[in-house]
């Protein structure tokens, strides 16, 4: 039989309070919460460490910055998706939804290989039990490009899905509203002026045939699911009330006040990047993910492409963003866990996984220390 584990002198982050205590974990779950230090043999001290629950995070693109690490150097994928996950649970990240992209735009072609990769190896590395973290899949959907149904349809009762976004990356919509903006992204990214031009009356043709198809035929193929269901990158008022009236209930990351509000008044949950907290404002000029947490605008974070950038937004929310501590973490944890359809997990409570995360505070930026994943300790 197993010994139970004994954590103690830590401060533990509970969805309404923190206090100082011990925690029992017994197999994979936690056994019994208690206040105050112990002196019982065996007892691992924390040191006044915080302990929250195990991240959850329901949108990384990192295994692409594993794949592809330099332009022009492709990795193998199966060590990639090792590496990956490392990262994951080093950051604290203990159940992971991997956003794979489905659909090419004219750009996106590795990202394509990365997804029918990715499925692969997560299946392979899931049954012999060698990941650290628990990953599910987050399939992103590019809903004008051509080929979406045919990559869709061959995993679409695949049973590690648990969230499908419907993106739609054209110039002149979302976050590439701004077309001066796309064109030079477009430049920095090797096209010259006439080209990107050429495309971008490519791409608002094919947006014109193409969207309306192929949301009607994602939206028909995950009804009745439990599958989650989200928009991504809503700009305006107007995209969230047809997504609203779709059935979407999550709008991940909004790039404006306004369609964050407006996904709240009509019962959305929201998801902004826990990148744009750390960073101070987004990376290309849309709102401020800390203005939407004053205006109670979000429910929780993702980490878009750095996972570590969770753990260190829910500290800084509680800081600056005029939430408390158990509010803020309950936005990487407890939010995000129902969201993705798993109540099993994202609280310290008795009977739930033993998902825990041990951070120290370095002057005001938390470094995470140790993770427990189902109650093995992964880092």
């Amino acid at each position: 039989m197993i010994p139970d584990t004994l954590l103690t002198n830590a401060i533990l982050v509970l969805p309404d309070q923190t206090f100082l205590g011990s925690i029992v974990l017994r197999g994979t779950a936690i056994a019994d919460i208690q206040a105050g230090s112990s002196d019982a043999p065996g007892a691992i001290d924390l040191g006044g460490d915080y302990l929250i629950p195990g991240v959850v995070d329901l949108h990384t693109d990192n295994l692409e910055r594993q794949v592809q690490p330099r332009t022009l150097a492709r990795w193998p994928s199966r060590s990639a998706m090792v590496a990956h996950d490392a990262q994951c649970a080093a950051a604290g990240v203990t159940t992971v939804l991997d956003a794979l992209c489905l659909g090419d735009l004219g750009f996106d072609k590795e990202r394509i290989k990365t997804f029918q990769d990715g499925v692969v190896d997560l299946d392979a590395l899931t049954e012999a039990r060698l990941l650290k973290s628990d990953h599910f899949l987050h399939l992103r959907c590019e809903v004008p490009a051509a080929d979406t149904l045919d990559l869709f349809d061959p995993v679409a009762s695949h049973s590690l899905i648990r969230m499908l976004s419907l993106m739609d990356h054209s110039p002149g919509v979302g976050q590439y509203a701004n077309i001066d903006f796309y064109r030079e992204m477009r430049r920095r990214g090797g096209m010259d002026g006439d080209a990107v031009d050429r495309r971008i009356v490519e791409l608002r043709d094919q947006r014109q045939r193409l969207r309306g198809p192929n949301r009607r035929a994602l939206l028909d193929r995950v009804r009745g699911t439990t599958i989650a269901l989200a928009s991504h990158d809503d700009r305006t008022v107007d995209e969230v009330a047809e997504n609203a009236a779709d059935g979407i209930r999550i709008s991940e990351f909004p790039v404006t006040m306004e369609a964050a509000l407006a996904a709240k008044a009509a019962g959305m949950q929201v998801i902004a990047g826990a990148p744009n907290i750390v960073r101070g404002g987004s990376h290309s000029g849309n709102v401020s993910a800390l203005d939407l947490v004053r205006a109670g605008a979000v429910d929780a974070f993702a980490s878009d492409y750095v996972p570590g950038s969770l753990v260190e937004a829910a500290f800084l929310c509680a800081r600056a963003g005029g939430i408390s501590l158990p509010a803020a973490i309950a936005m990487v944890t407890e939010h995000p866990a129902r969201m993705a359809g798993l109540p099993d997990r994202g609280r310290l409570e008795p009977g739930l996984r033993a998902d825990l995360v041990r951070i120290r505070l370095f002057e005001s930026l938390p470094i995470v220390r140790q993770v427990w994943c189902a109650g093995d300790r992964v880092i």
